[in-house]
């Protein structure tokens, strides 16, 4: 806290926001944890505003009297929209108005611009305030500039519930990353099939102020008090009760980020049906408050819950936003692969039926569990830095901290204001549609093969790179065409738009040219370019990965149709010259004497011969990164006048090589090895394996599949290692296909795969779905809930007498069906290019069982 002319100044971080309909007009209400503790900040007297084109301002304000919707008051601005119409404000005192207002208007065919953005990302927005806040906690005004009327709450019931409430609070960005830290408590509930609560669990081990760890664990759980040597187990004697305590201990614990795995369309979705069963306020908010809950318009089977002054972060959500990727987000199958631990349960596949028998049985065990679950997500969350990532990426963007996905609002909050501060309001979505399609990235045929001494050349951030060096920017684009209309009026003597001019301007694809000087977006990523370098020096890795996929996901931006600034001349213009990059670059390699035989989005793939050592492969990738980089320099000032920011790297040399052929081609024999012969066969594309450094690199391919089985991922891996390394092969696929047929791989035989839609929109009914059906149907049979549907996972088997589900499984696996559709396909994509075939191989064993 600092003090300027005794008045106390604050800051904070961002935790909730909130806009509501007040007696005095719109209020914001901010929830910040700082570092006296949690904080919440009152801003009354706001104002919802949308524009209109200044020529139907007198329409639209006769609309809104006819129909007797309050208008605040209107305002004629210098602003325009991007066709270069001036524009009106219109002003609203309550969000009911506001959502009248745009209705009426619309119905009347009256364009309204920005009508999206709610007050209080608006109010956020505007003052360039992400995550971080500055605020004053004084009515005293003098000499302050900005912060008027902050006034803190002497209300001694809200100092009781642990938190500062300051109304009529002003506030301004911050003007440094806030070190401020955030307490975090996991949370997990154990229920029947039919969702009536057994136990909740809590774990926490937060850093304390002496920079210790504070490990906290509790299982609220029903039933009589048994003798245990456990002293975490609080005793309830009914779901009531339970649901009363968690309540306390949530409120006394009083964290500021709340976790779990599917937290919230579980867990708390629950907590709140059992809550409103026995007439519970379900009052967990930091002033004593229930949760907010909302539906995903798009998905009404997702939910949202806002909890004043706290957050709930989804690990599942979270993992994804962060681009991790597993078979199966199961707790205890992403607790195996990151942390090498799986939950405390004999039988994951049936651990409902188990966790009811511990609840009627072994209380203990089911305490356990259930402790041991919330320890996981705590472990998790450590593990791969999810609540760092989570607040850089909301200091980074401004979206709230627990926004899932959320790549449009991030562009929009970065770059409205300075749009704004330009002259310009935004379009709406569908302004920028021309009809036109944009590409997706670069990726060229293959050359099928199995190669020694493949170099792999990547251009570094290579969207994010074109939009830097060639100024690609919606501002930049409206404005650069503007020029351009300005310079045709004005001809040389033959008639002609004079060469010059044309430099004037950075001509893009499609039509469209780019301002030199008006634009933001490539200033934007450069900022976050060099952050995310420090973030690397510095070894942050959540802050390096949250920037890598801010700045990626802005082509993704202006290249959706759900995105304001969605012109396809500004994706065209990024995707396109990627490909004239990529084909250019491919060529200048070629006329160095290499081969290139793969590209895709933005790597090269470089045959530099098999007769070179490490050291020589390294001493050519390095060669070639300089030259490129060296050589679009050169090509960019010529051509364009402009410094490129293109910048390839020399990334990994693989010893050994594969790219196999599209399946359903023949490789002739012939196809010799080092070489890809074999000029009739089709390549694949985004899928290869390699060795690089002694590692085994897999990409696109069976072993990285979810839908593919363990026991065809175990053999690729060991068969391909073997081709790799000159060994002997005949053998090892002779054991495999034997000991498949003898059954000893039944428990490696197993698809799992997860259901897309609903069961009833598959027409043509795919193996998974079948299996789907027939489990739902015996459940139905047993008297027993329908388990599988849109967006669960099925496990199932191929049987001699056709798909099961695993669980209901009591027929004979088809061998001959795993060998041919499991291993064959494998072995066929390398065998062909050491001349050898799986069916020559392997042919005596196929008949004898």
């Amino acid at each position: 806290m600092a003090t300027f002319n005794n008045i106390n100044i604050n800051s904070g971080f961002l935790l909730t926001r909130q806009v509501q309909d007040s007696a005095s007009g719109l209020q914001v209400t901010l929830w910040l944890k700082s570092s006296s503790g949690p904080v919440k900040l009152q801003i009354k007297h706001e104002l919802a505003v949308f524009f209109v084109e200044h020529h139907q301002l007198e329409i639209a304000q006769g609309i809104l009297t006819a129909q007797d919707i309050p208008l605040a008051k209107s305002q004629q601005l210098s602003l325009k929209t991007f066709a270069q119409q001036k524009v009106a404000a219109l002003y609203f005192n309550s969000m009911r108005s506001f959502y009248r207002a745009r209705e009426a208007l619309k119905a009347k065919q009256i364009k309204c611009y920005e009508d999206d953005i709610r007050p209080d990302d608006r109010f956020l927005m505007e003052r360039h305030i992400t995550a971080d806040i500055t605020y004053v906690s004084d009515v005293m005004t003098k000499g302050l500039g900005d912060y008027i009327d902050g006034k803190p709450s002497n209300d001694s019931d809200k100092a009781s519930q642990g938190y500062q409430l300051i109304t009529q609070a002003r506030c301004k960005r911050a003007t440094a990353q806030s070190d401020i830290s955030l307490t975090m408590l996991s949370i997990d509930i154990e229920c029947s099939m039919q969702g009536q609560l057994y136990s909740i669990g809590l774990y926490a081990c937060n850093t304390n102020t002496s920079a210790s760890k504070d490990e906290f664990k509790r299982v609220l759980m029903i039933g009589e008090p048994q003798a245990t040597s456990e002293n975490y187990i609080q005793w309830l004697k009914d779901e009531k009760q339970l649901l009363q305590q968690f309540i306390v201990a949530v409120n006394g614990f009083d964290a500021d980020i709340l976790i779990g795995w599917n937290v919230i369309n579980f867990d708390f979705i629950l907590l709140q049906k059992r809550c409103d069963l026995y007439g519970i306020e379900f009052a967990i908010g930091r002033d004593g408050s229930s949760p907010n809950w909302r539906k995903n318009a798009n998905n009404p089977e997702q939910n949202f819950i806002e909890i004043a002054g706290r957050v709930v972060l989804d690990g599942i959500d979270l993992l994804k936003s962060a681009t991790y990727s597993f078979a199966s987000f199961s707790l205890d199958n992403v607790a195996h692969k990151l942390l090498g631990l799986g939950k405390k349960v004999v039988d994951v596949d049936n651990r409902v039926e188990e966790i009811t028998d511990n609840f009627n049985h072994n209380k203990p065990a089911l305490a356990a569990y259930n402790l041991e679950d919330c320890r996981l997500v705590w472990l998790i969350f450590e593990k791969t830095q999810l609540l760092a990532f989570a607040q850089l990426r909301a200091q980074l963007t401004g979206l709230a901290i627990d926004r899932i996905g959320g790549s449009v609002a991030a562009f929009t909050n970065l770059y409205l204001p300075k749009l704004h501060r330009s002259g310009y309001i935004a379009p709406n979505m569908g302004d920028g549609d021309s009809g036109l399609v944009s590409p997706g990235g670069y990726v060229m045929d293959s050359i099928p093969g199995l190669y020694e001494n493949v170099l792999v050349l990547d251009f570094k951030s290579l969207y994010p790179s074109i939009i830097r060096t060639f100024k690609i920017d919606p501002m930049g684009l409206i404005e650069g065409l503007e020029e351009v209309r300005a310079l045709k009026s004005v001809k040389d003597k033959d008639g002609h738009w004079h060469q010059d001019n044309r430099l004037r301007v950075i001509k893009g694809f499609d039509g469209a040219y780019f301002s030199r000087d008006a634009h933001f977006l490539p200033d934007i990523i450069e900022t976050l370019w060099l952050e995310r370098d420090k973030a690397k020096l510095q070894k942050n890795a959540a802050l390096s990965q949250a920037i890598k996929i801010i700045m990626n996901s802005f082509y993704g931006v202006l290249g959706s149709s759900g995105c304001r600034f969605f012109d396809p001349r500004l994706s065209g213009s990024i995707t396109k010259r990627s490909h004239e990059i990529l084909k250019k670059t491919s060529r200048w390699i070629t006329a160095k004497g290499h081969k290139v035989i793969y590209g895709d989005t933005d790597s090269l793939f470089v045959y530099i011969g098999a007769d070179k050592s490490k050291q020589q492969a390294t001493k050519i990738g390095l060669e070639l990164q300089k030259f490129i980089n060296d050589k679009w320099q050169y090509t960019l000032q010529q051509e364009f006048k402009i410094t490129s920011q293109l910048e390839i790297e020399f990334e990994t040399h693989f010893t050994q090589f594969l790219m196999p052929k599209i399946r359903g081609f023949n490789t002739g024999k012939n196809a010799g090895k080092n070489t890809g012969k074999g000029q009739n066969d089709i390549g694949t594309k985004k899928r290869y394996a390699g060795i690089a450094n002694g590692v085994m690199i897999f990409k696109g391919l069976e072993t990285v599949r979810s839908d593919w089985t363990e026991l065809s991922k175990d053999f690729q891996q060991e068969l391909y290692r073997l081709v790799f390394n000159d060994e002997p092969i005949d053998e090892y696929i002779k054991m495999i296909v034997a000991n498949l047929k003898h059954g000893h791989y039944d428990n490696k035989l197993i698809y799992q795969k997860k259901i897309r839609r609903k069961l009833s929109d598959y027409v043509n009914t795919p193996p998974h779905i079948k299996a789907a059906l027939i489990a739902n149907k015996k459940l139905t049979a047993q008297g027993k809930e329908q388990q599988y549907k849109h967006r669960s996972t099925i496990r199932y088997v191929i049987t001699l007498e056709g798909v099961q589900p695993l669980e209901f499984n009591d027929s004979k696996l088809d061998y001959d069906f795993y060998v041919e559709k499991q291993l064959k396909p494998i072995a066929d994509d390398i065998l062909p290019f050491i001349g050898r075939d799986f069916e020559s191989i392997a042919g005596d064993q196929l008949g004898l069982f």
